[in-house]
């Protein structure tokens, strides 16, 4: 038996592949100095190393742009905290979801009371889908920024961010895309889906670390910089370079954190690729082999997330939220049992059976009073990955159920 049964992947995904903890050890060990700044071998080979993994990065968003326009962070928050202080102003207009995660809410509602930003909340039906119609009829000609989470991190709702990006397309207006979770779980093509700012975070279903965070700016879109001060480039002038990544990267990256990255991205190809050998295909491109293996993540996460459901479905008082049956979605969903409070839900599974689950809001809090939630301080959220499995699935389902017949019968 296992000491843990790891259900809380959409918080941080874990275990990471073999590969990337051995990369981010080894890669620090021998270059982990300041890339680039000193010009000498060292410096050299981690700069190389960091334009690499913007290229594969790049290509794994089908982002045929510079590479230089994928540009690293501390993590989403940051990202996005970038797009609102650095593309508006007084005066615009933004629209967002009801199903955003407070990376989201705080710095629009900051901006609304504290900037003269007018902001737009778009709530879904009852499965938690947002119409791209109402995204239509909410945009302005004041309207500078649309940003929808492509994957609700309570529900597992999955957008239509095609649609919604064909709408934007036809406006002024820039569309911004928070993958945090769906980046490395499903395929997402920039071009296709009119994406302007992609923004990611390393640590979930990309497998890199924590702290560790990024954006994909597009071309034509021009982010000001909220932070100033060393590049390495250009040490002679007296304001910041206007040039990317420079222009939003201010001080020295993290080294081992995009070192995880890398691996990551070249563990998602070796994937990719041994799924086309299997089925008589050569190799191919990174963004290629990287899309394969999306696929193949995506159908294995949602089977056990649908069986999971499933079974939950039958018992005793056991609520559901979210969508049903083959709605498209990721593999995170969210219960409740019967009137016991989703903390005191979590910590027996937890104390009792090893279950790893996240209780609470989930940083969500207008998903949870859409759905009535709030008042009982939330529900309690599975999130299988990858690595999840049969004794993991197994263990969930006993314990469940066991907690499910014990809070019945009081």
């Amino acid at each position: 038996m296992k000491e843990h049964y790891y259900f809380d992947n959409a918080a941080t995904s874990w275990p990471k592949p073999e590969s990337v903890y051995q990369y981010m050890d080894q890669f620090f060990r021998a270059y982990g100095v300041n890339p680039g700044r000193s010009g000498h071998t060292l410096a050299v080979e981690a700069e190389t190393m960091i334009g690499q993994t913007r290229r594969l990065i790049g290509g794994f968003f089908s982002f045929t742009g510079d590479s230089g326009r994928v540009v690293f962070t501390q993590n989403a928050t940051d990202s996005l905290n970038l797009c609102f202080r650095g593309l508006v102003e007084s005066g615009d207009h933004v629209i967002i979801t009801r199903l955003e995660h407070n990376s989201v809410l705080r710095p629009a509602n900051h901006m609304e009371r504290d900037g003269g930003v007018s902001v737009t909340r778009l709530g879904g039906d009852g499965a938690g889908y947002v119409d791209p119609e109402d995204v239509r009829k909410a945009i302005t000609a004041k309207t500078k920024m649309v940003v929808v989470n492509h994957a609700s991190n309570v529900l597992g709702t999955l957008q239509d961010i095609e649609s919604i990006g064909r709408v934007v397309a036809e406006t002024d207006a820039l569309f911004v895309v928070d993958t945090c979770q769906t980046a490395g779980v499903v395929p997402i093509d920039m071009h296709r889906c009119h994406i302007d700012v992609l923004v990611f975070t390393g640590h979930k279903g990309l497998f890199g670390p924590s702290g560790m965070g990024g954006m994909i700016v597009g071309e034509g879109v021009n982010i000001q910089p909220t932070k100033t001060g060393g590049t390495g480039v250009n040490s002679v002038s007296d304001f910041h370079p206007d040039d990317y990544p420079y222009r939003l990267e201010a001080g020295t990256v993290s080294i081992p954190g995009i070192a995880g990255l890398n691996a990551a991205q070249r563990w998602f190809a070796e994937l990719g690729n041994q799924l086309l050998d299997k089925n008589g295909a050569e190799c191919a491109s990174h963004q290629e082999a990287t899309q394969v293996a999306l696929t193949h993540i995506h159908e294995q996460e949602v089977g056990v997330t649908r069986r999971l459901i499933e079974a939950f479905a039958d018992l005793p008082g056991v609520i559901l939220y979210g969508p049903r049956g083959n709605s498209p979605r990721v593999a995170t969903f969210t219960i409740n049992i019967g009137e016991m409070p989703a903390e005191q839900a979590g910590a027996m599974l937890d104390a009792d059976h090893g279950l790893c689950v996240r209780p609470g809001l989930h940083c969500a809090p207008l998903v949870h009073r859409d759905y009535g939630t709030l008042e009982r301080n939330g529900s309690i959220r599975f999130a299988p990955g990858f690595f999840t499995d049969d004794e993991d699935t197994e263990l969930a389902l006993e314990a469940v159920t066991e907690l499910a017949e014990y809070q019945a019968s009081r």
